[in-house]
């Protein structure tokens, strides 16, 4: 199961978030989205959890807890869309 985590302080790092989340389950990875530019947390995340109930008692023990001072959102992720909608540009006929 891969789950979204927001609200993260800056300061949180992967294995912070990672000692977290397994006291669920077995956690397969963690990553914190970095921004590109400056290198730093954007303040969210991404947790796989092989186990899907012990991804789902995640979602629902986590989600408002406090770590590093701030209040965690934590659900089930979301695929990301794909395809590019309407396609681009025009001009006139």
């Amino acid at each position: 199961m891969d789950i979204y985590v927001g609200n993260l302080a800056y300061s949180a790092t992967e294995d912070d978030i990672q000692q977290v989340f397994e006291t669920y389950g077995q956690v397969s990875s963690v990553k914190i989205i970095m921004d590109r530019v400056t290198g730093r947390s954007k303040g969210f995340g991404f947790v796989t959890m092989d186990d899907e109930e012990q991804g789902a008692a995640a979602v629902e023990g986590l989600d408002g807890r406090e770590v590093s001072g701030r209040r965690i959102k934590v659900n089930k992720a979301r695929p990301k869309p794909t395809g590019g909608g309407e396609g681009g540009g025009g001009g006139r006929y």
